[in-house]
């Protein structure tokens, strides 16, 4: 598919609404952003000033609107839905990503006729009274949103279930440094064994994690699969990349115990991590379209995850799948690979072959482009 920039009629205005600061969804939005501004549209981004910070939307060619979304205790909602409203005064669609920024898009365009798009990037994985009150909210924006975009077919299956009037399937793609133009064979091996001797595993299998420190990210099953894996010869190391609230306890639980797991926190480095590991896990209670998951298969390093969310559709055949719960069988699956490397060159082939298939960015904005110009002949 070309990527030429294709002007639409006149100069169509679309305002993208981000809810948070990090994570795929922000990715996402500006590779959006840049791709659409490529095609002619005027794009405006509305986001948290860490937004900006981490993917310069205006290097895009977009504008950014300072709208601190996320932060409910600095600024009222009231607050955040007038500054919405303002920026979205002359918009031709406004495409919001997440639930908190679709309910609050949603309640700027009151009274008005802009389309509303919302992209929902992750499932709500709570119980109790909080579950209930997130369900009318989520029934609420999927009927007041023109069309409802799914990262994997479950959300799309869930917005319909809910009332939404059209519910699609748009897997997100975003940039994958994996991709990069390998290095000469030398000077790739030394720039791996550089990293693994950075954290002591010349000598031993590498396993690598990436990914925030939240309960819904399964590293407390991947602790208990660390243990199992700690009389496995040689003794792997076990990195995990991220930050979140779970570092202090996970910590705790590293020492108490003795695993072998080191906490590295946020990096910059994955390119470089990925070239070094052996394994990669992913142990999620749920994922659309793990980043993590795409770099890894990008990158031709075996994925070892969860059977859960839009995992499976994500990688065919080409990983390895375990039940989400069950660490033994994810610490008997990880040690398999320890002890096969036939099978991990297999798994990397495959890993490739199956990236290949999926959409390119290209491919994500012209699909999205499409709907705007649909929404806008209306």
């Amino acid at each position: 598919m070309s990527s030429t920039p294709i002007p639409l009629r006149g100069q169509l205005h679309a305002v993208l609404v981000l809810g948070g600061a990090g994570g795929p969804a922000g990715a996402h939005v500006s590779s959006l952003a840049g791709g659409l501004v490529a095609r002619g549209v005027r794009v405006t981004v509305c986001g948290p000033a860490a937004a900006e910070n981490d993917y310069a939307f205006t290097g895009t060619g977009a504008r950014f609107e300072r709208v601190e979304i996320a932060h409910r205790a600095a600024r009222s909602d009231a607050t955040v839905v007038g500054e919405l409203r303002v920026a979205c005064t002359d918009a031709d669609v406004v495409h919001a990503h997440g639930l908190r920024a679709g309910l609050l898009s949603s309640l700027a365009l009151s009274g008005r006729s802009t389309p509303l798009v919302v992209t929902w990037h992750s499932a709500v994985l709570v119980e109790g009274a909080r579950a209930r009150l997130l369900r009318w909210l989520e029934r609420r924006v999927v009927r007041a949103a023109a069309v409802v975009l799914g990262a994997s077919s479950d959300l799309v299956d869930r917005a319909r279930s809910l009332g939404a009037r059209d519910a699609r399937l748009a897997p997100v793609a975003v940039p994958v440094p994996g991709v990069a133009a390998p290095e000469p064979h030398g000077d790739a091996e030394r720039m791996r064994q550089k990293t693994r001797a950075e954290f002591g595993a010349v000598d031993r299998p590498l396993v690598l994690a990436v990914g925030r420190l939240e309960p819904h990210k399964g590293y407390d099953l991947l602790l208990d699969a660390c243990r199992m894996l700690a009389d496995h010869d040689p003794r792997p190391l076990v990195l995990v990349a991220g930050e979140g609230s779970r570092r202090a306890a996970l910590e705790q639980r590293i020492d108490t115990e003795r695993l072998p797991v080191r906490l590295i926190g946020r990096r910059t480095d994955v390119t470089d991590l990925l070239a070094a590991a052996d394994v990669v896990v992913l142990p999620s209670r749920w994922e659309a379209r793990a980043l993590i998951a795409q770099e890894a298969l990008h990158a031709g390093v075996p994925l070892v995850a969860t059977a859960v969310g839009g995992i499976p559709e994500l990688v065919g055949d080409a990983a390895e799948l375990v039940p989400y719960g069950d660490p033994g069988a994810l610490a008997r699956t990880v040690a398999r690979l320890l002890d096969e490397p036939e099978r991990r060159l297999a798994l990397a082939a495959a890993g490739r072959a199956q990236a290949a298939t999926w959409p390119t960015e290209d491919d994500t904005v012209a699909q999205v482009l499409s709907i705007y110009d649909e929404l806008a002949q209306r």
